[in-house]
């Protein structure tokens, strides 16, 4: 009686790898950029929630009475290098953490502790892809707050640059990590249960179903994965769009302002602009996810690990 053959984990390249950040980066940036418009809106109601307080529709239609509608394109540039590069990073990444992960503990262990691998996985991604995200969020957050400050991507990084110096990007990266991390934790474990509950309960095996069922898995376990992860994230969200525009106290910490600006928001002020960015998020989410289904499809990549 032959033994059973013990599963064995796909091989990935350094190819392979680079066609996943590749992916996630196209994914990230196509995403973003098109959400600008709403992301604008969802700055300025943040920013001063008691100018912009006619909600989502009337706020867009307020910044183009007072501005024009090239207004709602404020920070595209910055929007899409930056996510694109943390796109890049963020599912490049958490292909490679989960795979260094399982191959460590072995992949029956990891199958009985999935929750933790995601969890690590999306989380360590998420912290590099930070530190190449920050710099170019914090151009645009001070694009869209002071639309008078500079004209498009270059000339406000050179400004922020010349004047502020090269740490002032980083000023908002301590609420980026507490905005990101648990917004990206959120994001990857729900996506992952969530499509492993859909498939669950789908009477077709997953490997028989079409190309269109596997795309609206995607985009149906995206949309609860992104509604959650904007809930998770909302408060630091808050939090990164006030310090990018608030100067520091003589002496004062990061910490320090933080906790002197999420005093003044309170519970509720923390929570400003979360209809409209769980319709920017969840949307986004649920493209993301299934653009990088299909990219990775069209670029020849090996099935991810599952477990």
């Amino acid at each position: 009686m032959s033994t059973p053959t013990a599963p064995t984990l796909p091989s990935f390249t350094v190819g392979d790898y680079a066609s996943f950040a590749l992916a996630g980066a196209i994914g990230c940036g196509a995403t973003h950029g098109a959400m600008t418009p709403i992301d604008v809106v969802k700055t300025r109601i943040q920013l001063e929630p008691t100018v912009y307080n006619r909600g989502m529709v009337g706020s867009i239609k307020q910044v183009v009475a007072a501005e024009g509608a090239g207004a709602l394109l404020t920070g595209l540039g910055p929007t899409l290098l930056g996510y694109s590069m943390q796109g890049a990073f963020k599912f490049g990444g958490y292909e490679l953490f989960k795979k260094t992960f399982i191959e460590q503990i072995g992949l029956d262990t990891a199958k009985q502790y999935k929750n933790s691998i995601y969890i690590g996985s999306a989380a360590l991604a998420e912290f590099f892809a930070d530190i190449a995200l920050c710099p170019l969020e914090a151009t645009r957050i001070r694009l869209v707050s002071q639309p008078t400050f500079a004209n498009g991507l270059v000339g406000g990084f050179s400004r922020i640059f010349k004047e502020e110096g090269l740490g002032s990007f980083y000023n908002g990266f301590t609420p980026i990590l507490f905005k990101q991390i648990p917004y990206n934790i959120a994001k990857f474990l729900v996506f992952e249960r969530a499509a492993e509950a859909i498939y669950t309960a789908i009477p077709t095996p997953k490997t028989e179903l079409s190309t269109s069922s596997n795309t609206a898995v995607n985009l149906a376990a995206g949309v609860i994965a992104g509604c959650s992860a904007a809930v998770v994230s909302q408060p630091a969200d808050t939090l990164l769009s006030k310090v990018n525009k608030t100067k520091k106290a003589p002496g004062q910490s990061t910490v320090g302002l933080l906790i002197q600006l999420a005093k003044q928001l309170g519970f509720a002020g923390s929570f400003a602009g979360l209809p409209t960015r769980l319709v920017m998020v969840g949307t986004l989410t649920s493209l993301q996810f299934t653009i990088y289904g299909s990219l990775k499809q069209a670029l020849g990549c090996p099935k991810a690990v599952e477990l």
